[in-house]
């Protein structure tokens, strides 16, 4: 599979293969959606929690005598039914993390990129160097037509490229170690920079 990169100024540059294996599949959306969730689990606290009656401190003690009150016969008052009680089946601290097999993983992140590249929203960038100036930056990514991105950078990323790059809304950038498939699918457009290209590839081979 061949793929024209670009350049910031979205001038043609040289012509770049890509793995038919990592960004060739059909993407499976059941995969995709799999991964999502697991990851999305694994970010929640899952701190939440009430009190049971048990943990309720209260007296023990009967509410009431037994018989000659024309109520409804009551004992402790920590049950769920009065106010203060302890709540019955409510939720406790607990992790929401489940497992995920690692080929279910690297077929969901293959999808993703496959997905990206067969709607036309794969970029390929020769590089990422810039001035620092957020609207020189801005301007450039107007001629990519590009305003919702992911950026995927090598291991030397131009640092006037990122002061720029913090403050254009929607544009966001990811160091290729941590490529997820939540990140790709929450963003319009997936920019990967020539140098960081191979690792994707390596790392799903």
């Amino acid at each position: 599979m061949k793929i024209k990169s670009l350049t910031l100024n979205n001038k043609p540059g040289k012509e770049i293969s890509l793995n038919a294996n990592v960004f060739g599949i059909n993407p499976r959306e059941d995969i995709v959606a799999r991964v999502i969730r697991w990851q999305l689990a694994k970010k929640r606290l899952g701190n939440h929690s009430v009190q049971t009656r048990s943990q309720v401190k209260m007296s023990t003690a009967k509410m009431y005598k037994q018989k000659g009150t024309g109520k409804a016969r009551h004992g402790s008052g920590s049950v769920s039914q009065f106010r203060g009680g302890g709540m019955a089946h409510g939720p406790v601290i607990h992790s929401h993390y489940h497992k995920l097999n690692k080929k279910v993983r690297k077929l969901g992140l293959k999808s993703a990129l496959s997905d990206k590249h067969k709607s036309g929203k794969l970029i390929i960038l020769e590089n990422l160097k810039s001035d620092g100036k957020t609207s020189s930056l801005k301007k450039n990514l107007d001629k990519l037509g590009v305003n919702n991105a992911l950026i995927i950078s090598g291991n030397d990323l131009d640092r006037g490229f990122l002061k720029a790059a913090k403050n254009i809304k929607n544009i966001d950038i990811l160091h290729h170690n941590g490529l997820n498939v939540y990140d790709i699918v929450k963003k319009d457009n997936l920019i990967i920079v020539d140098n960081a290209l191979n690792y994707v590839q390596e790392r799903l081979l």
